[in-house]
């Protein structure tokens, strides 16, 4: 394979770079550019802060092999790894020189904002360059090196330095990306579950106002209650758990923190069995920033945010999964406890943000509800373990989207397609074989869609007849029309005519299962009972 593959050059204003002519898994030929420095290493003192562009380089850059992924601690290996000089983005090119510039897609990797990595073992290009697009992938920082947040405004440490990543990557995108035949007049941001949620984030700050032109957030927005993280004593608490013996003092906590090694730094477990109670899935992730800087992302409330976003006026595409719920398999196996001990502790299925706003009695009378939505008659234990997972799907992640959808129809201009992933495969919905082992053989999981987006180190080659290889056909050309034209109609989904949603029709979704039908959201009824429990100016 080595032999055959052409290097090629590019002078950007920033210097020179060499890149490499690759061909995918189908044999189309595309230009891979890899590890292009967006940022300074945060290192030293810049560890936790905002980040600063990249500085121009002399001699040729050797782009041909994509950067080590961020420093960060594998949810379910526990493997520690990676580097914090990490502010890198890839961008695959379809070609490099055409009539009209390409139109370009971003995109943003989810992993809980505490892994991720802008690599082709997780997102190789494939699929996508059997179209003539330009797709970025980028790095940006996650767990503490990304997220944390300290109070005092002397320190400049407010917090989502991750998210402030991405908008450096995104304004580099925008400055730079005409070298490689991009249209930087045509730019789609998208990223699945915390880059869904991060590309909320770039949907509706002022940050990014104009550096991007339609935008897809995936199985992931603002309105998911984990989009924010109060910073409560997080910092404190790593601290400690790192032979910090002062005081609870940001400057001192700051000053022993830049000290530890990355990959020390990034070896802890700081939830509480409360925090876990409370529906806390991490304790570093976006915040509301404590006190306003230049390059603040998150002013205000996020649900306020979105009302008053510059995007309402750009086209989105917006969905998720229909088995969403099975992400929290390896999490509820570990623990048959506390699905037994429900009974005795009915109020923690109801949302913290709302139990901490009512009485308990208005609490049980949720939880009453709640519970007789996912378990009928019967009474919560281990054995109904698919309940809770069901569950799971509409407390995490379809509220959410519901909620995002109705902000969007509410104060936007511009059209918002719904969409809703049920393609099922035996063996190829890697992600619920990653979740679920073989204990579970049916159900499309939490990111069980970027299997059919980008190939992966355990992807295959597939038949073309397959109704797998079909499936990556629809995904590719649902999402490559959308951002060529902001219209997701095309051949490979001819058999039917997807329509914005609106208000008056807003349970319409596009369902892609192994046949493409517009139907009626079948997650509609159960949403019913998360929004009463919501006042209507805190819903949307």
């Amino acid at each position: 394979m080595a032999a055959d593959l052409k290097t090629c050059e590019i002078t950007l204003p920033l210097g020179k770079v060499k890149g490499m002519k690759r061909k995918t898994i189908y044999d189309d030929e595309y230009f891979s550019f890899e590890k292009l420095p967006f940022g300074k290493p945060p290192i030293g003192e810049l560890r936790f802060k905002a980040p600063q562009p990249a500085e121009p380089w002399n001699g040729t850059l050797d782009c041909t092999q994509f950067a080590e992924k961020p420093v960060q601690k594998g949810f379910l290996t526990g493997i520690i790894e990676g580097v914090e000089d990490c502010l890198y983005l890839n961008v695959y090119s379809k070609q490099l020189k055409s009539e009209k510039p390409l139109p370009v897609m971003v995109y943003i990797y989810g992993g809980a904002f505490t892994i991720g990595e802008a690599t082709r073992v997780l997102y190789s290009p494939d699929y996508f360059m059997a179209k003539d697009v330009v797709l970025v992938t980028l790095n940006y920082r996650v767990d503490c090196l990304g997220f944390l947040s300290l109070k005092d405004p002397s320190l400049n440490v407010p917090g989502n330095a991750g998210l402030k990543d991405q908008v450096l990557a995104l304004k580099w995108v925008k400055q730079y990306i005409s070298h490689f035949n991009g249209d930087e007049n045509n730019i789609t941001v998208f990223g699945e579950s915390a880059g869904g949620c991060s590309t909320h984030y770039m949907m509706c700050t002022e940050q990014t106002r104009g550096l991007f032109h339609k935008a897809i957030p995936m199985s992931g927005t603002v309105h998911n209650y984990w989009s924010n993280t109060e910073p409560a004593d997080f910092a404190y608490r790593l601290a400690k758990h790192h032979g910090y013996k002062g005081e609870n003092n940001d400057a001192n906590i700051l000053k022993y923190l830049q000290g530890v090694p990355p990959l020390e730094l990034i070896n802890h477990s700081l939830l509480t069995v409360e925090d876990r109670r409370n529906g806390l899935l991490y304790p570093f992730g976006p915040t509301i920033e404590p006190y306003v800087t230049e390059d603040c992302v998150v002013p205000k409330l996020q649900v306020e945010m979105a009302r008053e976003a510059w995007s309402n006026e750009i086209p989105a595409m917006l969905g998720g999964t229909s088995f969403e719920g099975l992400f929290m398999y390896p999490a509820l196996s570990a623990n048959f406890k506390a699905m037994d001990s429900l009974p005795k502790d009915p109020l923690r299925v109801v949302p913290y943000e709302i139990r901490v706003e009512n009485t308990e009695e208005k609490n049980l009378e949720y939880s009453k509800k709640i519970i007789e939505t996912y378990f009928g008659k019967a009474t919560p234990n281990s054995e109904l373990m698919s309940n809770f997972m069901d569950y799971y799907s509409y407390k995490i992640f379809w509220h959410g989207f519901h909620r995002a959808l109705h902000s969007r129809l509410t104060y936007g201009k511009a059209p918002t397609y719904f969409y809703r992933f049920d393609f099922d495969s035996p063996d190829f919905n890697l992600y619920r074989k990653k979740f679920c082992g073989d204990n579970v053989t049916k159900g499309v999981a939490h990111a069980d869609d970027l299997c059919y987006l980008f190939l992966n180190s355990e992807a295959w080659k597939l038949d073309k007849s397959s109704p797998e290889y079909r499936t990556i056909q629809r995904m590719i050309g649902i999402w490559t029309s959308f951002a060529t034209t902001s219209n997701p109609n095309c051949q490979e989904i001819s058999e039917v005519n997807w329509l914005p949603s609106t208000k008056e029709q807003a349970q319409l979704v596009l369902n892609i299962s192994s046949d493409v039908k517009i139907i009626d959201l079948p997650e509609r009824e159960k949403l019913k009972v998360w929004d009463i429990m919501y006042k209507p100016e805190s819903l949307y």
